[in-house]
């Protein structure tokens, strides 16, 4: 797929979040792929926006995508649920 194939989900900082969040998208059935700055691999530089990572989503998938990321953002979802889109946190 190529990048005008792909909508941006969201941003993000950093290999471990980029990581957790791919994961956890991948687990809900969401294809995903990203772009950010190459520094976050090799010195894991977070600051100041060299580790930035843009998280991108099918078009057709981006609606998915947000609900969850919602979900998790207002705690009815943790990303350790990953492939359980039904679990309430706590």
């Amino acid at each position: 797929m190529s990048s005008e194939q792909w909508s941006l989900l969201t941003t993000i900082q950093g290999s471990f979040e980029e990581d957790q969040l791919c994961a956890f998208l991948k687990a809900n059935g969401i294809s995903v792929s990203t772009r950010g700055e190459a520094l976050r691999h090799t010195h894991a530089m977070v600051m100041d926006g060299l580790g930035r990572v843009e998280v991108l989503v099918p078009p057709d998938q981006l609606e998915k995508a947000r609900d969850l990321l919602e979900k998790v953002e207002s705690g009815a979802l943790r990303l350790e649920d990953a492939g359980e889109e039904n679990s309430p946190a706590g």
